[in-house]
């Protein structure tokens, strides 16, 4: 009597944690973003790029309901999102801006207790805020402020974080720390979207990136061989 023939294995089907689809954006009748179609899977970091006024910026408020859409939509885990930024926020979407959102007048402790996250976990990712957590966060650098922020919004344990202009105006070392710190957070599963001035920087953090021109992807493709083609790119598409 022969073996039974095993089934052949059915490929597993993998739902982006976040995913635009067709989506339009803007700020009046005329979208600055048109039919955006855009894919962040678990675990990956992908780099939407461009020059100042591609946007960039427009696309992240639009993911993350600061902007309502012209047309399009936008998921969270196959499901669609609809309404405000905390209402997203309750589902799993972190937004990190590109101005550092901490309140000055507030401790350290107190900045990551206002965010209702995990304080444990903030300071076991950033250890180097722990000493400071009685310090007011206007007394803080600019590097802090930004660590710091992060660590909020981390510390909610969100199933995707996009974030916006992480160097902004930050030295290279706290640059190269955050980077390390949403690498370490992908590989937990977590889905990142980074919108970054700095192409190299973004490349070498992200497995895949977007290229934005004029409200619309024109290239698209594996960070690696994107960096390859870095002088090409920053000629045709990124330079102002």
């Amino acid at each position: 009597m022969s073996a039974p023939r095993s089934a052949p294995d059915t490929p597993v089907q993998v739902v982006p944690l976040l995913e635009a689809r067709g989506l339009s954006v803007g700020y009046g009748a005329t979208p600055v973003v048109r039919e955006l179609d855009l894919k962040v899977m678990p675990g990956e970091v992908v780099a939407l790029l461009g020059s100042n006024g591609a946007g960039k910026t427009t696309t992240l408020l639009g993911l993350a309901g600061e902007l309502a859409p012209s047309r399009g939509e936008v998921l969270l885990g196959g499901t669609r999102l609809d309404g405000s930024l905390h209402s997203r926020s309750r589902q799993g979407l972190g937004y990190v801006t590109e101005e550092r959102s901490v309140i000055f007048s507030l401790s350290v402790y107190d900045n990551l207790r206002l965010g209702r996250g995990d304080i444990d976990m903030a300071f076991e990712l950033f250890p180097e805020l722990k000493p400071l957590r009685r310090r007011r966060a206007g007394t803080l650098s600019g590097g802090e402020q930004q660590i710091l922020t992060f660590a909020r919004a981390l510390s909610r344990r969100p199933r995707v974080l996009i974030a916006d202009e992480l160097s902004l105006g930050l030295a290279p070392l706290v640059v190269r720390r955050l980077v390390g710190a949403i690498r370490d957070v992908a590989a937990t599963g977590v889905g990142v979207l980074l919108v970054e001035q700095q192409v190299q920087t973004a490349l070498r953090a992200s497995e895949r990136a977007y290229v934005l021109k004029r409200g619309q992807v024109v290239l698209t493709g594996a960070s690696p061989d994107l960096l390859n083609q870095i002088d090409d790119i920053e000629r045709s598409y990124i330079a102002d």
